[in-house]
């Protein structure tokens, strides 16, 4: 080798050694910078003086915003942590902005104030300013909405949201308690990439999760109770999944699931529903509508709904789209591998709620397969129990593949057909899985492998076993999927009576509302009893009570209605018997009603309520029915039942329109008494009207 070549080459090693010597210093400088920066740090809000904000019990959002505030202008710092076991209340908004987390003790509560009288869309919490918002997370802590310290406000109507964002983008919300409020749980409009998981959400006064023009949605593992509206509900949004939930009602509210098109602004394209438990929703487990004006068919198609679970769904009697799943409106839905059991009218229909959500068009197809429909029931409104039941057959159609269809009550099909579905006999089942026949040899054998996988947790916590063999899934489904709801309902009982073809359903309060004398133009409408008579330091009350009848135009002979109240109050003997009597009210609004008028501008011809008695007399003294509640006695933990027979079949019969009943005592004097309402939180012991009847 050349002199000059073992100098280059002495060259090139001392350059390499250079630039890794470089490279080791500059990596030795950004690590030592990376663990010199400060980390994330959190601000923390509490009420004993130990936080860097400290509540006083008293409009706490003073000091959270102030530390929120304190987070937005300080990069440094991320998070506002909320120490419990503390209960924060609020008056005003709690403002939260980019960059932002929210979070809490488990036992830290924000809660709204009592009377706050806020306007609507006033929200809990929502953004600081209107400007575009980003990187926001809500986690750990309990909200209350506070219902019940704020009952002149109405449930649905915007009121009291708990979380509101408008063009806000990458929101999380999780690991919550949200309850007892007038609206939404979390509520977003305009917004993109939204997560909602691992929240326990009771009874809100609207939707746990209402998302408008929006995309890019995922919920998952949330234990939703209903009681106004739904439980996750998307309108004109998309990139939508919902999985792994929980969802039911405790005799209130809508569907457990919405899905909601309208015009044509907006594409609803992809949309999945799978692993999902959905029980015992007042009306359908999922309801699908779009309407309005034209749109295109791929701009409402390939909603996917699969793997889910159906319990009893649909028990509110009065409701046409009670139901398992219940659609119109979208094109190409894929409905397969799901379980539907003791659902209410139907499992899978075709139907417009009214005319509001007609859909435009026609040639809508709903794909049905590899689903296991049992132990369908009647519903007075929503069908005789069927599987499938196209109620739009002039402008929609089902493809039925392979579905395993056992002991619906209605039959298998309305308006709709299919030549490879299975009727499964359940003593078939039993005496080939004991005979040891190969699976594939067994009817629905596809259906039933290939149903819910990974489902969530059972009702009672207690879990199931998700692998299973074949035989043990056959026997599991076709009786009755193993009975894992315990809870009972009131929107919904039929039975048979004693006599032949005599049955029995019993319907729940629509409305009620209080009239007291001493408060005359104040409206009770969501109080939990319902009270008649005199007391020396209130004046007289009387009760207004409203069922839905509409039901009842599809039965035959009404042969009994009774109506049954709850004795609660007092728990002491009375001066005076109580003589309960019922009456044909005037037309009445349960929303403005009270001692002076029967709707805004509209006063009661005679304060205290215009009525009809028996005869057709305006204030006559002939009741449609009564009972006599001896002073002596005392509530006793039972119904007390009024025979309404013949005012319901002259409302049935539309004789006179239905305004329900007013009820009164006959001698207000010394005699007041109370009943449970439809508000009281036990729902066995809130009032409800029983029909005898025969089929036509």
């Amino acid at each position: 080798m050349s002199e000059n070549q073992q100098i280059y080459r002495r060259e090139e090693k001392k350059k390499k050694g250079i630039m890794i010597l470089t490279l080791i210093t500059f990596l030795t400088i950004v690590t030592i910078a990376l663990s010199n920066a400060p980390p994330e740090q959190t601000v923390y809000v509490n009420t004993d003086g130990s936080g860097d904000f400290n509540c006083d019990g008293t409009d706490d959002q003073v000091e959270i915003n102030e530390a929120l505030e304190y987070v937005a202008e300080n990069p440094e710092y991320t998070t506002v942590h909320l120490k419990g076991p503390n209960a924060y209340i609020i008056s005003d908004s709690i403002f939260i902005g980019s960059d932002t987390v929210l979070e809490g003790d488990s036992t830290a509560v924000i809660k709204l104030e009592d009377k706050a009288d806020w306007p609507l869309e006033k929200p809990l919490i929502t953004h600081i300013d209107s400007s575009e918002i980003h990187n926001i997370t809500i986690r750990g802590f309990e909200i209350d909405g506070n219902h019940d310290g704020n009952k002149e406000k109405s449930r649905g109507k915007g009121y009291h949201n708990l979380i509101h964002f408008l063009n806000c983008k990458n929101i999380r919300v999780y690991d919550m308690y949200m309850h007892d409020s007038h609206g939404d749980g979390l509520k977003v409009v305009k917004g993109s990439e939204i997560q909602f998981y691992n929240n326990t959400v009771y009874k809100l006064g609207h939707d746990a999760l209402y998302i408008i023009y929006s995309s890019n949605i995922e919920a998952w593992n949330n234990r939703i109770t209903c009681r106004t509206n739904s439980g996750l509900r998307v309108y004109n949004g998309n990139h939508v999944k919902f999985y792994n939930n929980v969802i039911n009602s405790e005799g209130e509210g809508g569907a457990g699931i919405e899905i909601q098109k309208a015009g044509a602004s907006t594409a609803m394209n992809d949309i999945e529903i799978y692993n999902n438990l959905i029980y015992e929703t007042n009306t359908a487990g999922i309801w699908i509508t779009g309407y309005g004006s034209e749109y295109s068919k791929d701009s409402a198609k390939d909603v996917y709904i699969h793997n889910n679970k159906f319990y009893n769904t649909g028990i509110n009697s009065g409701a046409d789209w009670s139901g398992g799943i219940v659609l119109n409106g979208f094109y190409d839905t894929l409905i397969e591998n799901n379980i539907f059991d003791g659902c209410y009218g139907a499992a899978i229909a075709h139907k417009e709620v009214d005319e509001e959500f007609s859909a435009p068009g026609s040639n809508y197809t709903t794909i049905a397969r590899n689903n296991i429909i049992i132990n369908t029931k009647p519903s007075p409104t929503a069908g005789e129990g069927y599987a499938f039941y196209n109620k739009l057959q002039n402008t929609h159609s089902f493809i039925l593949e392979n579905n395993c269809l056992s002991n619906n009550s209605g039959g298998n099909y309305m308006y709709a057909s299919s030549t490879s579905d299975v009727e499964v006999d359940p003593a078939l089942i039993e005496q080939l899985s004991e005979n040891g026949s190969a699976g594939q040899n067994l009817p629905c054998a596809d259906a039933i492998n290939a149903g819910p996988q990974k489902m969530p947790s059972e009702i009672d916590g207690q879990g199931m076993e998700q692998e299973e063999g074949l035989k043990s899934k056959i026997e599991r489904v076709i009786s009755k999927i193993v009975g894992f709801v315990k809870n009972t309902f009131l929107g919904f009982a039929s039975g048979e009576a004693d006599e032949e073809n005599l049955k029995i359903i019993s319907l729940s309060v629509a409305s009620d509302n209080r009239l007291k004398e001493e408060a005359p133009t104040t409206t009770y409408r969501e109080t939990e009893y319902i009270d008649v008579g005199e007391r020396s330091e209130g004046g007289i009350y009387r009760g207004l009570m409203l069922f839905e009848l509409k039901q009842l135009d599809e039965t035959g002979s009404i042969e009994k209605a009774t109506l049954s109240l709850f004795w609660y109050y007092p728990e002491e003997a009375r001066p005076e018997d109580t003589i309960l009597e019922v009456y044909r009210p005037e037309k009445w609004c349960d929303e403005h009603v009270n001692w002076e008028e029967r709707e805004i501008e509209s006063p009661w011809r005679t304060p205290g309520g215009d009525w009809y008695d028996k005869n057709g007399d305006l204030q006559g003294t002939t009741p449609y029915a009564t009972i006599t509640i001896k002073g002596s006695i005392l509530p006793d933990n039972s119904y007390y039942e009024l025979d309404v027979t013949e005012l319901v079949k002259k409302y049935v019969s539309e004789e006179y329109d239905n305004t329900g009943f007013l009820i009164k005592a006959r001698n207000e004097s010394n005699n007041y008494i109370a009943f449970y309402s439809s508000e009281w939180k036990n729902k066995a012991q809130r009032p409800k009207l029983t029909i005898e009847y025969t089929d036509k």
